[in-house]
């Protein structure tokens, strides 16, 4: 088989696997354009006749609160996040002090653990603090706990030649300064990677809001996409107009920052 045979079959299997990824997608999208009566034709119709753009009209009036709440959390995830994983890697990654290897061997055995063992105990601490029905339990714990986010950066700022650190810190430098100013424009890649990955951990939780939050103006996208799965069970097109909603700004951060994300992934993590 000749090279160019096998990059046409290689290029054909992608396609088709690229296919598949987006069909439920396309679906989504176009049973939220059909009308209710469209959902329950069989067989049924890939594409509407006449498309119903006033189904987004009906979910967008449904979700406003559910929507901030979830757009509040992410980003007070992700900067906050990317505050604490950036400066617990730049320590673990540059900065020489005792113990430094066993404190980061211990970081990463703590992601062994599955989030259940220790639900119990985190709830009982949470209701003691008041910290139940609040989003405090929804960024806090995630935000002090950056694991992939410190090993992911430790691993970039380890590839930065000590050169740069050693003549920032001749010119005044600080310690800090030299974080600041000199060592996290060096790691952009691996900055948009954890900032996209905390972005998506935060975006579709819905096992956290349905522990820790009980009033419903609190409730964030995905816990009103089981709501409406509900309240909406025979109106499948407007289930779907509000699962594309939830999907757009994902897909967004994703296209904007696809190749920082890509480099960072597959450059930075991989790295010893």
């Amino acid at each position: 088989m000749t090279a160019a045979t096998t990059r046409v079959l290689r290029y054909a299997v992608m396609t088709v696997l690229a296919l598949l990824f987006v069909l439920p997608l396309v679906w989504m999208i176009s049973t939220s354009l059909k009308t209710e009566a469209q959902t329950l034709v069989v067989p049924p119709t890939f594409w509407p006749t006449d498309p119903q753009w006033a189904n987004y009209v009906a979910v967008w009036s449904l979700i406003p609160q559910f929507l901030y709440n979830s757009v509040k959390l992410a980003v007070l995830n992700v900067v906050g996040l990317l505050f604490v994983a950036s400066l617990a890697g730049y320590a673990f990654g540059r900065i020489n002090f005792p113990g430094r290897d066993l404190a980061f061997a211990l970081l990463l055995a703590s992601a062994i653990l599955p989030g259940i063992v220790y639900l119990l105990p985190q709830y009982l601490l949470f209701l003691d603090i008041g910290w139940i029905d609040t989003h405090y339990p929804l960024w806090v714990p995630r935000v002090l706990t950056p694991v992939i986010g410190t090993f992911l950066l430790r691993q970039s700022f380890r590839t930065i030649p000590q050169e740069l650190e050693d003549a920032a810190r001749l010119d005044g430098c600080s310690t800090f300064q030299i974080y600041w100013r000199v060592m996290l424009p060096q790691v952009k890649p691996a900055l948009a990677a954890v900032g996209i990955l905390t972005f998506l951990e935060s975006w579709n939780d819905l096992f956290g809001p349905l522990i820790f939050l009980n009033s419903e103006h609190l409730q964030t996208l995905p816990v009103a996409l089981a709501l409406f799965q509900g309240e909406f069970f025979t109106q499948l097109n407007l289930l779907m107009a509000a699962a594309t909603v939830s999907v757009v700004p994902v897909l967004v951060l994703f296209f904007a920052a696809q190749r920082y994300f890509i480099q960072g992934i597959t450059m930075d993590g991989l790295k010893g």
